[in-house]
């Protein structure tokens, strides 16, 4: 027998544990935590239940993505796990597949128990992430006899209480309305030991910390796992799961982890907060006044490809998009003065080519997930490095590469040096006049004192 055979030529025995190495390094995959389970190498070694295979074979998912294949064991054994990934790598099914099986075991819902609230809830930051997280457990839910609620703003709360009081597994929501819905007492989450916050970073962010402790604070602490991992579980017992997926950690994330997740296991996949290899980043240092002429070049030159352009709010986002469509680019707008149904004109009519162009805020930062956008754009850079990641994270998902070029003007310096360092991070190229400025040589707040010398070398237009 050759040794030297390739893990993919192996059967699950032969596996040793460098095999298992290198299945990690080729797939990026690293996990931290004590006796974890072994990452799947495919479908057909998940340990899921025969219903969900048939289910994932319908739906067509040929091959698990790294974060799948190292998430979805973790999760079939209850552990807690914390997720590190980009947008669009897939963790959407590797935390729906997990919370499934487990409700699969347990009583179905009926007159006695639905009054008792959902076995499991998801919580994500805005509506449209929310839709998407449905749109995926619905691919699944329907083959196991599950029934999915989802409670976001925009809808009346009365009715949303309802539909979670006549009897659902899993309520999918936006922190704030359902903290709402269990403030009014329109539901209860007395039986709900599943818990998943779904781009927890991208929810502090936004300011939903306490509306996050507010409903986990509404669950039983019953059932916390001890804190001590040598202890004995009861066997009896349901003792909560709770998964977190970011992108970054940022302190109030890890806040949240240490309180609420018992020993979990920290799964990253590439680099935390890397953007991706494949896509091409470029920074134009320029001047405000210039921007929209550059804009109409680069969208020129794109011809019939897609292009997302950020700004960074909503009055930007409107002029931006009324001059493009001046000077007839097919272009429309996303941002949080619309409404749900407007915003999903929109999208619906990005998504099909029917416009080329999207001017959006942040509200499209991430979360959104639309095939083949050619070109991230940032018309104004964001106020952080993680916002810039998760933007220009809308091009090159799936395998497929995309461009993303940055406006960068004088009124940015505060995000100077972290651009610097992720550019060279993923050897783009550095604009000399980035490379050259003061801001960009230290991180903000950290800059010695000292007076300026003769040679310091300050740029102006």
């Amino acid at each position: 027998m050759r040794v030297d055979r390739h893990w993919s030529e192996k059967r699950l025995e032969e596996m040793t544990e460098r095999d298992w190495r290198i299945f990690r390094e080729d797939f990026n995959i690293s996990c931290k935590g004590s006796k974890i389970p072994r990452p799947m190498r495919s479908w057909a070694e998940s340990k899921l239940t025969s219903e969900l295979l048939k289910a994932v074979e319908r739906v067509g998912y040929k091959k698990p993505s790294p974060i799948q294949m190292a998430a979805i064991p973790l999760g079939l054994q209850q552990w807690d796990v914390i997720g590190i990934a980009e947008t669009g790598s897939g963790k959407t099914c590797a935390f729906v597949l997990p919370m499934l099986t487990y409700i699969s075991r347990l009583p179905p819902m009926s007159e006695e128990n639905e009054a008792e609230g959902p076995y499991a809830v998801v919580m994500a930051p805005t509506r449209e992430f929310a839709q998407q997280i449905e749109d995926e457990t619905v691919k699944f839910a329907p083959y196991l006899g599950i029934k999915v609620v989802s409670i976001v703003g925009g809808q009346s709360v009365e009715e949303q209480g309802f539909r979670i009081r006549q009897g659902c597994e899993v309520v999918i929501a936006t922190p704030g309305r359902l903290l709402d819905c269990l403030e009014r007492r329109y539901a209860v989450l007395n039986q709900c030991n599943y818990v998943v916050l779904d781009e927890a970073d991208k929810m502090i962010d936004m300011g939903f910390e306490p509306q996050v402790v507010g409903v986990l604070d509404a669950m039983p602490s019953s059932n916390l796992k001890p804190e001590n991992e040598d202890e004995e579980l009861d066997a009896k017992k349901i003792y909560r799961t709770t998964y977190m997926f970011s992108a970054t950690m940022p302190p109030a994330v890890e806040r949240l982890a240490r309180k609420y997740l018992r020993n979990p296991v920290v799964v990253t996949i590439g680099t935390a907060g890397k953007a991706t290899d494949l896509i091409s980043q470029h920074v134009i240092m320029t001047k405000e006044s210039e921007k929209s002429s550059r804009l109409h070049r680069l969208l020129d030159e794109l011809g019939d490809k897609t292009a997302i352009v950020f700004v960074n709010t909503k009055k930007n986002a409107d002029m931006v998009a009324k001059n493009l469509d001046k000077n007839g680019y097919r272009v429309t707008t996303l941002h949080g003065g619309k409404s749900q149904e407007q915003r999903e004109i929109s999208l619906e009519g990005f998504r099909t080519k029917r416009y080329n162009d999207l001017v959006a805020t942040d509200v499209a930062g991430r979360g959104i997930d639309i095939p083949d956008v050619a070109h991230v754009i940032n018309y104004d850079m964001p106020g952080n490095i993680e916002m810039y990641t998760h933007r220009i994270g809308r091009t090159g998902r799936a395998g497929k590469t995309g461009v993303a070029t940055t406006f960068l003007t004088l009124g940015d310096t505060d995000v100077f040096y972290d651009l610097m360092q992720m550019l060279i991070q993923s050897n783009s190229s550095v604009p000399p006049e980035l490379a050259k400025h003061e801001a960009s040589k230290f991180k903000p707040g950290t800059i010695p004192d000292r007076p300026p010398r003769r040679n310091d070398t300050v740029f102006a237009h």
